[in-house]
């Protein structure tokens, strides 16, 4: 039987974190992570983007200091915990991971970053991809991948 693996792009990721529509549904996939159901998987470059978020809601004071201490905290112990547990595959970027990438941003032209969500989805063999960019959930889903929208 194949492990399902699902892919969580930043916007995905996000929601464990921040309390917004789709939030539940990513916590029964990170709690079905933990019981051993699922295979979690995120490429690097979602890492930086998620801190990226976290940050500039700080500097825009949405959330003190504190607070992002806090959340940065929880972000890199949990990504921690699920590799240690191997309940999480982070895909390393690669040359040939960019050059498939641009394939794609000149024909959808879109960022490279949403680019390289569909071929790092594809490149793990992803049986669902979550996302809360429609634009991105349209192009997964022409491009093979079984999406789901979270709003």
């Amino acid at each position: 039987m194949t492990e399902k693996v699902a892919y969580l792009d930043s916007s995905a990721i996000i929601k464990r974190y921040v309390l917004e529509a789709g939030s539940e549904f990513i916590r029964e996939q990170y709690n079905e992570a933990y019981l051993g159901n699922i295979m979690l998987s995120f490429n690097i470059w979602n890492i930086g983007e998620v801190i990226g978020v976290f940050d500039r809601a700080h500097r825009q004071k949405r959330i003190t200091g504190e607070q992002l201490d806090e959340v940065m905290g929880r972000f890199s112990n949990e990504t921690a915990r699920l590799k240690k547990i191997s309940r999480i595959r982070i895909i390393t970027l690669s040359e040939s991971l960019m050059e498939s990438s641009w394939d794609i941003v000149i024909k959808h032209h879109i960022y490279v970053a949403d680019a390289l969500q569909i071929v790092s989805a594809i490149e793990v063999g992803c049986n669902e991809f979550y996302t809360g960019d429609e634009k991105l959930h349209k192009l997964a889903l022409s491009s093979g991948l079984n999406s789901t929208y979270l709003g």
